[in-house]
């Protein structure tokens, strides 16, 4: 009697209950690394299975606890324990900044310590969902972000519904299901200067209002796309706090030895068989001319250099793997020199 084949698993978004209940669960491990002599007895499979445990621990790595993401860490959670009896006018946060700066992983991971903590007392039902994360999509209308909150929580709702009638269930549930804290991102794709932008504007306002939970956003460069400005701005600049994100500064030595902390602690969590102890720490200026000081660069860079070595057997990251890895463009232009010598290489590539 042959058995059906198990069902595919499915890869959810964060953006869906399930898809965050994944990565609230996460907690990556690093795998055991083997002495040489154990390597050299490990069959071809089991070799196999080492490399491929250790590509997936690198394409992931670790989460390197930057000031950003302890500043929102504290200010979010204080947000979260002075809007805990609070009937209106909750008090928010705003996380702003250049693209690649960590605004995402830090309300993402404020998010996954308070649920963490939420959980671990025990206190919460089977079904409660203590935290919701969603995404603003371009051009939003107020019934598109209703929307995505309902696409989080998992409600089916008839395509006739009215913007009204989405709001009301939506809000209706998320509040059945104990919310306490929502983390709205990609707010820079609300259009405030358009008409269906200010009332998408106004209905996270709303939302604010109906749901006894405390309010994280998150965009590039908010300041500069007029969510401030007018009487609109004015209420949302009352009740919000901005936490501004930046590059890693590489000037003073107190910013140098900040660059250097992150980049340390990214080399001890790396599980290369050859790489010594150091060798990244010593290209921390590299890294950072590379990278603009940027986290996201920094932290792709590191990455596949890493799955790189592990891949053509070097075990090993050295300037010249990272030298041959791609970057973002952003970073790339950052050094001209470097992205005029990078166009004549995919010239003669393609030639």
């Amino acid at each position: 009697m042959t058995h059906p084949p198990e069902p595919p698993e499915v890869d959810y978004p964060l953006t869906t209950k399930e898809g965050w209940a994944a990565f609230v669960n996460e907690i990556p491990a690093p795998p055991l690394m083997l002495p040489p002599a154990v390597l050299q007895r490990l069959t071809e499979t089991e070799r196999t299975d080492h490399d491929t445990a250790r590509e997936d621990y690198h394409a992931q790595l670790v989460i390197v606890s930057t000031p950003t993401i302890r500043h929102v860490a504290a200010t979010g959670r204080k947000r979260i324990l002075l809007n805990r009896h609070q009937h209106s006018a909750r008090r928010g946060l705003i996380v702003s900044g250049p693209a690649g700066t960590g605004k995402t992983t830090a309300i993402t991971q404020l998010g996954k310590n308070y649920e963490q903590l939420t959980r671990g007392r025990g206190a919460l039902p089977p079904r409660a969902l203590p935290v919701l994360y969603v995404t603003v999509p371009p051009a939003a209308t107020p019934k598109m972000l209703a929307i995505e909150f309902a696409r989080f929580i998992g409600l089916p709702l008839p395509s006739r519904f009215s913007q009204v009638e989405v709001t009301n269930r939506v809000c209706d549930l998320v509040c059945t299901l104990g919310c306490r804290l929502v983390l709205i991102d990609e707010l820079h794709n609300l259009d405030i200067h358009s008409r269906i932008g200010a009332e998408a504007s106004d209905q996270i306002k709303y939302l604010s209002e109906r749901i006894p939970a405390t309010f994280v956003l998150a965009g590039v460069d908010i300041e500069g796309t007029g969510l401030f400005a007018g009487r609109r701005g004015g209420q949302i600049a009352s009740r919000y706090s901005l936490i501004p994100t930046s590059a890693f500064r590489h000037k003073t030595p107190q910013e140098q030895a900040a660059w250097q902390a992150l980049v340390a602690t990214l080399e001890n969590a790396l599980r290369l068989h050859a790489h010594s102890p150091g060798a990244l720490l010593r290209l921390a200026p590299y890294l950072h001319d590379r990278t603009a000081g940027m986290i996201g660069s920094l932290s792709h860079l590191v990455r596949e250099a890493a799955l790189d070595a592990i891949l053509d057997g070097t075990e090993k990251i050295t300037r010249t793997g990272l030298e041959a890895v791609d970057l973002d463009e952003s970073a790339e232009q950052q050094n001209l020199p470097r992205a005029r010598q990078r166009r004549t290489r995919e010239a003669r590539r393609t030639a």
